[in-house]
């Protein structure tokens, strides 16, 4: 599905917590994310810094939206 989209001209980003599966499908903007049970968040942490962890996520999402690549990217930190 994901390269329906991007081949539609819409740029997509897969979050993701196992990478070689999003590389397999043929994701071009990947992003890992936390833990399998978890993927965008921790509940180890307080409510301050789980907020601040996703919100980086996010970011990082958003940067590798707007980033033009041409071969698949995975948008380590």
């Amino acid at each position: 599905m994901v390269k329906e989209i991007e081949r539609a001209g819409l740029p997509v980003v897969h979050i993701c917590t196992v990478v070689p599966i999003s590389l397999t499908v043929g994701a071009n903007r990947i992003v890992p994310a936390i833990a399998i049970p978890h993927p965008l968040g921790n509940p180890q942490l307080g409510p301050e810094e789980e907020k601040a962890l996703r919100r980086k996520l996010v970011e990082k999402a958003l940067k590798a939206l707007t980033t033009e690549v041409s071969d698949q990217t995975v948008f380590e930190d």
